[in-house]
């Protein structure tokens, strides 16, 4: 009699479960929870999850769209918190640290339109749900111009776009100079009305500085003509300069947004860091000290780096600064043992905007030999939970959890059970960017 009245009361709980429209199940699913609770499956319902566990029957009914995971692993979509994706769309396959090659002209709207499809189309395959576009406005042309933004809105309204978005507007060039009044006129221009979840305009990037191999950080250390770089924001002097960039921040706090600076080097760093504040974060960092990274992870402010920009990079900045100093650079270690909120990315395409490239580059800068499910898991989160920290998009994003967006990749095996100089062979066969499959290997 018990028996019947349990599966009376297991009937009666499913038939009163919205069905949801989408369950994937018999897998390894890492939520990347506070706890790293590691499940079977997850159901979806509207673009959120709304289950994760062992049985998940109770929320599958006749239009239930069901994936087996035949024991495949299932991550949080891959967030890149700075990829150009407008360029790589006009250069891919191509990208900019290798072979010359002349990219795709982005002039028009149907030209903007195509590269920001393919783009999106190659994220997909990647496992990329959201990404930062980091440097679109009106002092710039072609894949970076504010006219980019407008292609974006109107692909966002068509529903179009299969990855999150999140734009850092730029009123200066792009590794060139920038002035106080551009910026500040900048700021009073108006941006596309969008669905903050789907396009969302959050912030401003500002240049600081250039590259070491090119003599453009600005840095105590002498490059071999015998300066040392110099502040790419207008003025006459380094103290003007340097005061001018701290007046670019202060007029985009006041004008409620975050801010990105691009800084290489470390007296760069040192400038911006004078002015930036919980929720900034600075931009490759190449030659940033250990008290710099104390600085700013008790301040909060984060830090985007690129690993496989990092190993590619690293003989350039030996002939331009010294070997010291290039061994030196990048100090990863140093980064993760700092507390410092820490992302990785690609700056795709300067090179690929394969993640896994750039964690198996991570486990080479780390020396970091054979399996390694600690580390990887936190290099992971650096591409994940860490990256929604920064686009300020942690409370429904980044996790996979009840409430959270269903953002979600599928890939042939365990990155965790993997080196990870392996991580690059390891498929990814199923991307779902709200709820919704964008991807199918």
């Amino acid at each position: 009699m018990e028996d019947k009245v349990q599966v009376r009361e297991e009937t009666m709980t499913a038939q009163r479960i919205r069905p949801a429209d989408l369950v994937v199940r018999g897998g390894t699913v890492h939520t990347f929870d506070r706890l790293g609770t590691v499940t079977d499956g997850l159901a979806v319902r509207d673009g959120r999850i709304v289950a994760i566990g062992d049985d998940l029957t109770g929320h599958i009914g006749p239009d239930t769209e069901v994936v087996d995971l035949a024991g495949r692993t299932v991550l949080p979509g891959i967030n890149d918190a700075h990829l150009h994706a407008t360029w790589l769309g006009a250069r891919w396959p191509h990208p900019l640290l290798g072979p010359p090659h002349e990219e795709a002209p982005v002039t028009t709207a149907a030209e903007r339109r195509a590269a920001i499809l393919r783009a999106g189309d190659l994220c997909a395959s990647l496992g990329i749900t959201s990404y930062t576009e980091p440097g679109l406005g009106p002092g710039e042309t072609g894949c970076f111009s504010a006219e980019v933004l407008d292609e974006y809105a109107a692909l966002h309204r068509e529903g179009l776009l299969r990855s999150r978005v999140t734009v850092l507007r730029l009123f200066g060039l792009l590794d060139g100079a920038s002035s106080l009044t551009d910026v500040v006129r900048g700021l009073e221009t108006p941006v596309p009305q969008a669905d903050p979840e789907c396009l969302a305009v959050t912030g401003v990037k500002i240049f600081a500085d250039g590259i070491p191999p090119m003599g453009t950080a600005w840095t105590h250390h002498c490059y071999a003509d015998g300066g040392h770089g110099a502040l790419l924001v207008d003025g006459p002097d380094d103290r003007t300069r340097a005061a001018n960039l701290g007046e670019m921040i202060v007029a985009a706090h006041a004008a409620g947004l975050v801010v990105g600076v691009h800084a290489t080097g470390e007296r760069s760093i040192e400038t911006a860091l004078a002015h930036l504040r919980r929720g900034d974060h600075l931009v490759h960092g190449d030659l940033v000290t250990p008290a710099q990274l104390r600085r700013m992870a008790a301040r909060g402010v984060g830090l985007t780096t690129q690993p496989a920009i990092a190993t590619a990079m690293r003989p350039m900045v030996a002939s331009a600064l010294g070997d010291t100093v290039a061994a030196k650079a990048w100090p990863l270690r140093e980064i993760l043992d700092s507390g410092v909120v820490l992302t990785l990315s690609s700056d795709a395409p300067v090179v690929t905007p394969d993640w896994r490239v750039h964690l198996a580059a991570a486990g080479d800068l780390l020396g970091a030999h054979g399996v390694t499910p600690e580390l990887t898991a936190r290099l992971l989160r650096c591409y994940t939970t860490e990256a929604a920290v920064q686009d300020g998009s942690a409370s429904w994003k980044g996790t996979l959890a009840e409430g959270m967006a269903a953002d979600f990749c599928v890939l042939d095996a365990n990155p965790l059970d993997v080196a990870l100089a392996a991580l690059p062979s390891v498929a990814v066969e199923l991307t779902v960017t709200g709820g919704r499959i964008v991807h199918k290997g």
